[in-house]
């Protein structure tokens, strides 16, 4: 089939659009940066331009939409309402335009806010931040373009945390403080953490394109989730290090970040450390996959195997002089 992957030139889009023409679909990128691996592909433009998008979408079979402003210091915080609502609205009138009838959509587990560990598609939605909030309003978007016309087809994933080769995220970052020896763990570490490798995101939604008519909703996460503590020491071992030995408590470590949070806004400028991060690092983000082990799906990849290949293709340390 013919398909249009919205954000393709990102982490995950990346990896979708080759595993795509792998299985020999007709492949379109719409990205406001063209595509480093496969630049013929892409189409410059935004989600916020409902023209622009509709002319993607010409021909089309189905959409996958992965566009998103996702960062934790966006500002304004309309900027996640305008990217991540507003394009769900221009993405579905330019798929009713186009006559699309398939969109598969890339929520995300924050939408259950931080206080549901083990939360699975039923739980209610609890969104914590403006992030979350943009993208569960999305989510209510494409439901009623799927409620419109019975021979809709609309997959909404939620996924946890994303990891894998060439990303920068939170996993990338945790594996590189410990390569170079500086993680200091922040709480006991019992807290447990639902993560996801990318390689298995992809073929999961893969497996997914020729689903029946109607609304599909997916949690996804590898199992099982590993505590910090846990995800810590399999990195340490993979990157050759000593676990740490020292932790700071985690009401001295949220002081520490307020402090951060204050000097970033003095002097404009994103600091590693922040409340939000020190939150999300000893909050329990587990969901569960209800859903996904009831469809039958298993994972070609073990979370071991995805924080090998990641770690194999981080760049090599410069050494000391």
């Amino acid at each position: 089939m013919k398909i249009v992957v919205v954000g393709g030139s990102g982490f995950i889009g990346t990896r979708l659009v080759s595993r795509l023409l792998q299985l020999a679909h007709r492949v379109a990128i719409y990205d406001l940066a063209p595509s480093t691996t496969h630049p013929e592909r892409t189409i410059l433009g935004d989600v916020r331009d409902r023209a622009a998008l509709t002319r993607a979408l010409a021909g089309a079979d189905c959409v996958i939409n992965l566009a998103a402003e996702h960062r934790d210091d966006v500002r304004p915080e309309s900027r996640y309402f305008d990217v991540n609502l507003n394009g769900a609205e221009n993405l579905v009138a330019a798929a009713a335009e186009n006559a699309v009838t398939r969109i598969v959509f890339t929520s995300t587990a924050a939408v259950y806010g931080f206080d549901q560990p083990g939360a699975d598609e039923s739980a209610p939605i609890a969104p914590a931040n403006a992030y979350a909030r943009s993208k569960a309003q999305a989510e209510d978007v494409y439901r009623r373009w799927s409620a419109a016309d019975a021979a809709r087809a609309l997959l909404i994933v939620r996924p946890c945390v994303v990891f894998g080769e060439g990303n920068r995220g939170n996993v990338h970052h945790l594996a590189e403080q410990i390569r170079r020896g500086r993680l200091l763990m922040i709480g006991d570490g019992t807290n447990r953490k639902s993560i996801a490798y990318v390689g298995n995101l992809v073929d999961f939604l893969c497996t997914q394109l020729d689903a029946q008519a109607g609304l599909h909703l997916y949690n996804y996460a590898d199992k099982p989730d590993k505590s910090m503590a846990e995800l810590v020491a399999t990195i340490s071992t993979l990157t050759a290090r000593r676990v740490p030995r020292h932790a700071l408590p985690y009401w001295l470590a949220m002081a520490i970040g307020s402090t951060c949070d204050v000097i970033a806004k003095v002097i404009r400028k994103r600091l590693l450390v922040s409340r939000v991060r020190v939150r999300k690092f000893c909050a329990d983000t587990r969901i569960t996959v209800a859903a996904l082990e009831r469809s039958g799906y298993r994972a070609p990849s073990t979370i071991d195997e995805g924080l090998a290949r990641m770690i194999a293709a981080m760049p090599e340390r410069k050494p000391h002089r």
